[in-house]
């Protein structure tokens, strides 16, 4: 059995891990190659693109896929979209693999946001010194922000164009709350920004933005694909399959 797994995150390293422990299962981790040096997963691991969702169907095909699983970044919209067009026009199984959302709970003070750019927009009502946490990718949308100082933290360093006044912090979660609670008071941080990405990785931060009492600018997830099987968990991902 020839499983294909659209990686990039920590749950997809971990369910590469399950899988090739699988008795008679080939495991292809397949990661978008935007991070400089990855964390590699176990097994097979190729980096690219497909060439859109014709190529990865053909990918399947040659490759004699029995099964695709997306476990890609919930902000990573665009290959969930092409997996499950490929998937079809392949007759391979797909499943998804995603993670819950975060929800406010007692004591946020949470702005949820469509975009970055409509995040950005709200900074100027809501602070000074933001803990920009969104990644490099989207840098663009804060670069006219010339009044606010951005903390900004990623895995890799990011390109122009970005915000005129920002420190970059390199880092690679996860991360500990006592450590987000020093950033933010070391810092003077007075608002952060994140998107909803879920998981507990990255989560303390939250917490301490909480417990600082700051607010937060959520920024909400892109629509999936509907009628896509989902599994919160590696364990759950790998149980469906059986199951399969």
């Amino acid at each position: 059995m020839h499983i294909l797994v659209l990686g990039g995150t920590t749950e997809a390293r971990r369910l590469a891990g399950l899988l090739v422990d699988i008795p008679g299962a080939r495991v292809t981790s397949s990661l978008a190659g935007r991070v400089a040096s990855p964390k590699l997963p176990p097994g097979e691991v190729r980096v690219g693109g497909f060439g859109g969702a014709d190529g990865l169907a053909a990918w399947l095909r040659t490759h004699e896929v029995d099964a695709l699983i997306d476990a890609t970044h919930p902000f990573a919209g665009t290959i969930s979209f092409h997996a499950a067009a490929a998937a079809a026009a392949a007759h391979v199984p797909l499943l998804a693999l995603r993670r819950p959302g975060w929800a406010a709970g007692d004591g946020d003070r949470w702005h949820p946001v469509g975009s970055l750019a409509e995040a950005a927009g709200a900074l100027p009502a809501l602070g000074e010194r933001v803990f920009l946490t969104t990644g490099r990718m989207g840098l663009a949308a804060f670069a006219g922000l010339a009044e606010q100082w951005f903390l900004m933290r990623s895995v890799d360093a990011p390109e122009a164009p970005h915000p005129p006044r920002m420190e970059v912090l390199l880092e690679r979660g996860p991360f500990t709350l006592e450590g987000e609670r020093e950033l933010i008071h070391r810092h003077r941080i007075d608002v952060l920004v994140t998107k909803d990405s879920g998981g507990a990785a990255t989560a303390p931060k939250l917490t301490a933005a909480r417990e600082a009492g700051i607010p937060v600018v959520v920024v909400r997830r892109p629509p999936a694909p509907e009628g896509v099987p989902v599994a919160e968990t590696p364990e759950a991902a790998v149980a469906r399959l059986l199951a399969r």
